[in-house]
């Protein structure tokens, strides 16, 4: 639109809504009773005949956002919209007060108005209210936008969320799939007896991820604090304390790139089980994913992309180290071993030969799990446990008995990209301290995603805590899958976005 079409509209606008204030109308009333919605009405009556219809003498008054203003002559057709479902009104001058007729005339698209009459069908057959009677309930003073295309218009709908939910009705579905994913999830763990509580989302030390947090101040304390990144480390305090099966249902905060998998505030569901490895987390993920996607869509298949993915167990289960090496002999045309990728030297030298940079201080465990991220992640499309990770990327977990360069943790990947991560939880305390300061001695090097030394979290595990495992899902992720979205923006509400120069 150009910007003088929007400025003459933009000043239209304004003159009607001036003459509706002459004629006495109130522009922001304080409510309107309503006898249906409009969802309800369609859902009831809006697969009936003309002649069940007419027979009936439905009357009804309800409200919604005009969407679309049609003018045939004597015949005056508006679309409104609940933002669930819409339904046409049909407007007459000899059946409606002068008053009313006023009203409707000065009528912009966007506007929110109110209505009542009775339901019947149209000689086109589209089902319609005849109006006898309107209010006028809200002004759009703005036009709504008329196009949803290119990369401005997608910007738009990330910071003005509001829009694109009026126009937009595969918006609305994205989150009401997300509500009710969320409430499946509750259902699933709280049947299995999991209790679900809330833990701090102000933290005196940074943990339970490797990942840079964000800095806050309490100024009454007097004490930096930092907005968690992970609830891990409170949750298995819980199970210190004897809460055997204990969840929650997080937002997160990590001082990281923007990426369309990754927006520094996002959403998980974290749960701990007493007595269990991470075997058990593989089988009861499995029941979880097939459970909740099948409530969220109502089908146990989903359609991401160009790929139909199939949410039955069970799913293929890879060792970390055996995808890096069959991916990389792949690509070389050589045979890899894992034993090329658990000393650090010739990991380095496996990484030159992929053309794969890393670090330059970084350790074989780090240098695989790269290699990982830029050969196989990708190619998990179906659901995929990939586990047994290096111990030094997971300073958390609990070492495999017979393999102290590894932990039990896997990683589930569906679409290409890491939706849970799960591990045996390291219950030593003695250990969990020996972690702590190597992560200490990697974060003096420089690295700022390196765990903090937390001295509360290990004397909690003095007093016990017994075997457990643990897992996070990240409820973005699994919202795009459910809904094929391609990016984490489109499932969140407001996501965060750079300042516009304007704002600056």
């Amino acid at each position: 639109m150009s910007q003088q079409k929007e400025t003459d509209q933009l000043l239209q606008r304004r003159a009607n809504m001036a003459e509706l204030v002459r004629l006495g109308v109130s522009i922001y009333p304080h409510a309107f009773q309503r006898t249906d919605t409009i969802k309800s009405l369609v859902a009831v009556h809006g697969h009936r005949t003309r002649e069940d219809i007419d027979q009936a003498k439905i009357q009804t008054k309800t409200a919604g956002r005009i969407l679309v203003i049609r003018k045939f002559g004597k015949a005056n057709f508006l679309m409104l919209s609940d933002g669930l479902s819409s339904i046409q009104v049909y407007i007459r001058h000899d059946s409606v007060s002068e008053r009313d007729f006023s009203i409707y005339k000065l009528l912009d698209f966007g506007d929110v108005i109110g209505v009542e009459g009775r339901l019947f069908r149209t000689k086109s057959d589209e089902f319609t209210i005849w109006v006898s009677h309107l209010e006028f309930l809200a002004k759009c003073l703005v036009p709504l936008p008329e196009k949803w295309h290119g990369l401005s218009d997608v910007e738009i709908r990330y910071r003005q969320r509001y829009l694109d939910l009026i126009v937009n009705s595969t918006s609305r579905m994205v989150f009401e799939v997300r509500s009710q994913l969320v409430r499946a999830l509750r259902g699933f763990l709280d049947s299995r007896g999991y209790l679900e509580v809330e833990t701090p989302m102000m933290h005196p030390v940074a943990g339970g991820a490797l990942a840079r947090p964000f800095v806050t101040h309490h100024h009454a304390l007097d004490i930096p604090l930092y907005l968690r990144v992970a609830p891990e480390l409170y949750l298995k305090r819980l199970v210190v304390g004897g809460i055997e099966r204990v969840y929650e249902i997080n937002r997160n905060f990590r001082n990281e790139g923007i990426s369309t998998l990754h927006n520094p505030e996002f959403t998980m569901v974290e749960f701990y089980q007493a007595y269990s490895d991470y075997y058990d987390l593989m089988d009861l993920t499995e029941e979880l994913i097939l459970q909740v996607g099948k409530e969220a869509t109502g089908s146990d298949e989903i359609v991401y992309g160009q790929d139909r993915i199939s949410l039955k167990p069970p799913y293929r289960r890879v060792s970390l180290r055996e995808a890096v090496c069959s991916a990389a002999s792949v690509k070389l045309g050589l045979s890899v071993s894992q034993a090329d990728v658990r000393s650090k030297e010739s990991a380095r030298t496996l990484a030159g030969r992929l053309e794969i940079d890393v670090p330059i201080n970084s350790s074989a465990g780090k240098i695989t799990q790269r290699l990982f991220e830029v050969l196989c992640e990708r190619e998990f499309v179906q659901p995929t446990f990939v586990y047994d990770f290096p111990t030094d990327v997971s300073p958390l977990s609990k070492r495999k008995p017979d393999d102290p360069e590894t932990v039990e943790r896997f990683e589930l990947f569906i679409g290409g990209f890491e939706v849970a991560n799960a591990f045996s939880e390291l219950n030593d305390p003695i250990e969990q301290r020996q972690r702590f300061e190597e992560q200490v001695r990697e974060r003096i090097g420089g690295d700022l995603e390196a765990h903090e030394m937390d001295e509360d979290y290990v004397q909690a595990l003095e007093y016990g805590l017994p075997p457990t495992a643990g897992e996070g899902i990240g409820i973005d992720r699994l919202v795009m899958l459910l809904t094929d979205s391609r990016s984490i923006r489109d499932v969140i509400l407001f996501p965060l976005m750079r300042r516009k120069d304007s704002e600056q």
